[in-house]
């Protein structure tokens, strides 16, 4: 295993509204999301992987893990998000509520008609992009996409395959979110759909995180089916923080008085909301310049804003982790105990799967499960929200031992 260890800082940060910024995640505004997925054809809820044997072997009562891998056939959550977006935003030039709206009816000739062409614009690594381009496709409607420098050849034919304009930029991920911007307000009709929020964009981001909400609501009710009332620890990775901010959300309006203990993971090499939490005055921090990590969907070094207030205000603790953490949470969900179920899971879906796994096994880190409370008794749901979305990094990774 690699050498580099994870760093940690328990949430101290200065509160501010708790109870006002978890509003936009209310279950009647889950539930409105989530009844718009359910109306897609494709749509079906991703399975729930039991890991109970896991469970035991680290001294856990329970493990559940998300796998998104199912979501719409797709490989990755984030389809949840850009679809909710775009279905939102035609609502919205229609005047009318996405309630609705379902799928038949915003995909008809009369609203086509009505609404006109449409160009969506954003930027991605590769699981983003492909979810707007998708709906975008299934909308009848335009979609460019905009790749930062490094991105995988495999996930932007993913993109392209779903009928959008797609490149690759000579620019990091921030940097291609700014571009997007740019070129959808000189477009006609042209607009950015974002996961990430910043001072004066904060209606989009707002409805994706919503649309993230489905998953959320999903691994809640199938934690019931299988006996768990709710879960006392959630582990959820951050690029820009929308998805952590949107389970930190959900999970804290459903539970007010007892809440899920929620911990943020980021990469070592781009973790803004670690520094930020580490800096402790409640002001986020950006993380600039190159971001070398196998973690390509967590590679974002400017927080969304909204997802910040949620995770300040509710998270328990800020983890940094290195890229080998993200590579055992991998191995470790491919290649379960005996009766659990397995979870292909990329490099970005893995690494709280690998985080957790340290945490419980090995002694450096009992400071962390102490302050966290992880024991028998703790019933712990993580979300590994990509399957093999680069499916040659995946068998690097897995078959031969790359970043051990």
């Amino acid at each position: 295993m690699g050498s580099e260890k994870a760093k940690w800082q328990l949430n101290t940060l200065p509160k501010t509204d708790p109870q006002d910024c978890i509003k936009i995640l209310s279950r009647q505004q889950v539930e409105k999301a989530r009844a718009f997925h359910a109306s897609f054809p494709q749509y079906s809820r991703t399975p729930l992987a039991r890991l109970g044997n896991m469970a035991k072997r680290l001294g856990l009562g329970g493990l559940y893990v998300k796998d998104e891998s199912y979501r719409f056939g797709l490989n990755a959550f984030k389809v949840l998000g850009g679809s909710y977006a775009v279905g939102r935003y035609i609502a919205q030039k229609l005047g009318r509520d996405i309630s609705e709206l379902d799928f038949e009816k915003i995909t008809s000739r009369q609203v086509k008609d009505e609404l006109g062409d449409t160009t969506f614009f954003t930027a991605t690594d590769g699981n983003h992009g492909r979810g707007v381009a998708w709906a975008a496709r299934q909308l009848k409607q335009k979609a460019v996409v905009y790749m930062p420098k490094g991105s995988s050849q495999s996930r932007l034919e993913s993109i392209r395959n779903e009928g959008a304009q797609v490149t690759i930029e000579d620019m990091n991920y921030d940097d291609a979110v700014r571009l997007a911007a740019q070129n959808a307000a000189k477009t006609t009709n042209g607009i950015v759909v974002q996961d990430t929020a910043w001072e004066g964009y904060t209606e989009i981001p707002t409805w994706i995180m919503q649309g993230y909400g489905t998953m959320a609501l999903e691994a809640l009710e199938q934690l019931k089916e299988n006996g768990v009332e709710r879960p006392t620890h959630i582990f959820v990775q951050a690029g820009v923080g929308s998805l952590a901010a949107a389970v930190q959300g959900f999970f804290s309006g459903m539970f007010p008085d007892r809440p899920p203990k929620l911990t943020v993971v980021e990469p070592n090499r781009v973790d803004c909301f670690y520094r930020s939490a580490v800096a402790g005055d409640g002001v986020p921090r950006a993380v600039t310049g190159d971001f070398h990590t196998i973690m390509a969907g967590l590679a974002c070094g400017e927080p969304n804003i909204i997802g910040w207030e949620i995770l300040k205000n509710h998270c328990a603790a800020f983890v940094s982790t290195p890229d080998w953490m993200a590579a055992k949470g991998m191995r470790v969900l491919a290649v379960p105990l005996k009766l659990d179920d397995k979870v292909i899971s990329g490099e970005s879906g893995a690494v709280t799967a690998g985080l957790l796994y340290e945490i419980m096994m090995n002694p450096y880190y009992e400071d962390l499960k102490r302050s966290l409370e992880l024991d028998e008794d703790s019933q712990v749901l993580l979300f590994s929200t990509e399957g093999n979305t680069d499916p040659e990094k995946f068998r690097s990774i897995v078959w031969d031992g790359e970043n051990e």
